[in-house]
């Protein structure tokens, strides 16, 4: 498959202009939150939260195979194919994201914003994997959101483990969560792919159809000429 059939088919294009798009709401709300006299850096947290939300929402549908049966006729794996094209989408969402945040590193910083992305990466990878690329955005914002309405006010402790979407930069605990959802996601993306529309299951070879499988009984030619012969010898 050429470069330019893989993008088409993988929508990379619109993948990568919804992250720019992310990057520069991003960018603009940051500078506006911090910009009130009554606010610090703190306030980005929103921001730090939902921006990697959405680019992980963006990362997660662009798994979908619009010819799933065409790729399963491909001679080469395409476990490289799809780690690769994990890995450069969330280092571009990443790399992007970090520079709409600049500056208090130690805090809800770019440290914290590059955390967030390839936690949200793996979540949608394994989300992709379990319910197919177009819901796998479902998962992510269930625990986003619950995790932005539930955790608790100081960073730190139990907080750190689950919590770690709305934890400052520094936060190790945070940071080893996110990259356990990170690896395991992306492993079990590259080695399953996402799951077919229609709950159909993969095949594990060539073509789609199971080793064995050939036409229907009764309406291959031989049977069809047979069963010619016979009615001629009824009727006679």
């Amino acid at each position: 498959m050429s470069p330019r059939l893989y993008a088409r088919s993988r929508a990379l294009p619109v993948t990568y202009a919804a992250l720019l798009g992310t990057a520069l709401a991003a960018g603009w709300s940051a500078h506006r939150l911090q910009a009130q006299p009554f606010l610090d850096h703190t306030a980005r947290v929103p921001v730090v939260v939902l921006a990697p939300l959405v680019a992980g929402a963006a990362i997660g549908t662009g798994l979908h195979a619009h010819a799933d049966e065409l790729d399963r006729t491909a001679v080469r794996p395409w476990w490289p194919r799809r780690l690769a094209h994990q890995a450069v989408l969330t280092a571009s969402a990443a790399v992007l994201l970090a520079l709409a945040v600049p500056g208090h590193p130690e805090a809800f910083g770019a440290p914290a914003m590059v955390r967030n992305v390839l936690g949200a990466a793996g979540v949608t990878a394994a989300a992709a994997v379990a319910l197919g690329a177009r819901l796998s955005w479902l998962p992510l914002l269930a625990y986003f959101g619950t995790v932005y309405v539930a955790a608790p006010s100081a960073p730190g402790g139990a907080g750190a483990v689950w919590a770690w979407p709305v934890q400052p930069g520094p936060q190790g605990g945070a940071w080893a969560v996110a990259l356990a959802a990170f690896v395991t996601g992306v492993a079990l993306y590259a080695a399953l792919g996402a799951r077919p529309d229609g709950g159909r299951p993969r095949s594990r070879h060539p073509g789609g159809r199971p080793r064995g499988e050939g036409a229907p009984r009764g309406t291959g030619p031989r049977r069809r000429d047979v069963r010619a012969a016979d009615e001629g010898t009824g009727g006679g």
